[in-house]
């Protein structure tokens, strides 16, 4: 296109108050680790994971923008290039779980290990020096893919070249393989080794299906708010929305249906060392907490968005995203805390503190990184097309 001026913004919406937002967290934090250290750490493990699977929702995204070729989705790419490329911000967010192990993981106490038979034969992989490497490992490769990706697709925003082009997909076809495989493995050792005798086949998928959902409402909510300043008004329209509300309807069937194939599965088996998982989540109020996730992240969403009209309503469906991010945090909760409070729901300040901490920076940097160059890939060929497309 000849004019790509109204595609550059320097309204900073997010950035200040995600700031100060951040640092009022990092403050609480602090003083968290010395009043009550191991609740911290859970408390901080459950927002890192929360927010770090926002920021891969976006990547998963990008990957699947590129190889599929869509047109609608075109203007909505650069948010969730720019999702991904906070990637890098959560090495550095990663440190102080590394400090927490020991408060975290019983399988990281020799004396426990030693009186464990089950432990001991799992003592090749659960162990302190393999499970920070590969914690890194995983935060490199994202951060990697994301960033080539990243500035591969700015650079384009100059001229765009078909080649460039053509490297992109053959970067994202692999890339979502190995996402695939690493997100998957990092939900086994950050999540499920909290409990380490219990497995679960298909916690990975089950993980990447909250988090893609959580992301895609993330998106909406951020999108809309710049809506709110008159910027990308006319690019992103009600129809790229309403495209957007199909997503969240898939994949909360999709996530429903995880979750339902996870239980089904163990209470079918009946094998002890997996339905103990489910039955720790049924005691005193933890109970309350899954069957909030039956309503609150399917069954409301479900009949929520199953109409034309209810996705094409922008005041619903920012809130209808915002509930979900909420319950996808609720999800993540009750994955990590019972392991904590097994005896019920108790619920502190520490969770706010390490919810804005983590949040408060993810979403300062990821609005410090999207006032760099345009809002939307400008070069792209397809961008007047994804503009104007209609459902």
């Amino acid at each position: 296109m000849d004019n790509t001026e109204k595609f550059y913004t320097k309204i900073q919406l997010w950035a200040t108050p995600a700031l100060i937002s951040g640092l009022a967290g990092i403050v609480l934090c602090l003083a968290a680790v010395y009043i009550d250290p191991e609740r911290f750490y859970f408390s901080y493990l459950t927002a890192f994971v929360f927010w770090v699977g926002i920021m891969l929702g976006g990547l998963f995204f990008t990957m699947l923008h590129n190889i599929s070729g869509g047109v609608w989705s075109v203007v909505l790419r650069r948010i969730m290039e720019v999702m991904g490329v906070c990637a890098p911000l959560f090495i550095i967010l990663f440190v102080p779980l590394i400090f927490g192990i020991h408060d975290l993981y019983h399988w990281s106490h020799p004396d426990i290990v030693s009186h464990d038979a089950l432990l001991q034969k799992k003592t090749g992989y659960l162990n302190i020096p393999f499970f920070i490497v590969r914690s890194f490992f995983y935060l490199l490769i994202w951060s990697a893919m994301a960033l080539l990706l990243f500035r591969k697709s700015m650079r384009q925003d100059k001229a765009f070249d078909a080649e460039d082009q053509k490297r992109i997909k053959q970067i994202s076809a692999p890339g979502i393989v190995v996402f695939a495989l690493t997100i998957t493995f990092a939900s086994f050792d950050w999540l499920m080794s909290l409990e380490p005798h219990w497995y679960s086949t298909i916690f990975g998928v089950y993980i990447f299906a909250g988090s893609y959902l959580a992301a895609m409402a993330f998106m909406i909510v951020f999108a809309l708010g710049y809506r709110k300043k008159g910027v990308l008004r006319d690019i992103i329209t009600v129809e790229h929305y309403h495209d957007l509300g199909k997503f969240l309807f898939a994949f909360t069937i999709f996530w429903g249906y995880m979750a339902f194939s996870q239980y089904f599965l163990i209470w079918y088996g009946n094998i002890p060392e997996e339905t103990v998982w489910f039955k720790f989540r049924w005691v005193g109020s933890w109970r309350y907490i899954t069957l909030t996730l039956v309503f609150g992240q399917f069954l409301i969403p479900f009949l929520g968005l199953m109409t034309r009209a209810s996705r094409r309503n922008l005041s619903y469906l920012k809130g209808m995203s915002i509930w979900l991010m909420l319950m996808h945090y609720v999800d993540i909760y009750w994955i990590v805390m019972p392991v904590l409070h097994p005896e019920g729901l108790n619920v502190s300040w520490i969770d706010l503190a390490a919810l804005l901490a983590v949040g408060g920076t993810m979403i300062w940097y990821l609005g410090y990184r999207f006032k760099n160059g345009a809002m939307v890939p400008v070069k792209d060929p397809k961008l007047e097309e994804s503009i104007h497309q209609l459902n």
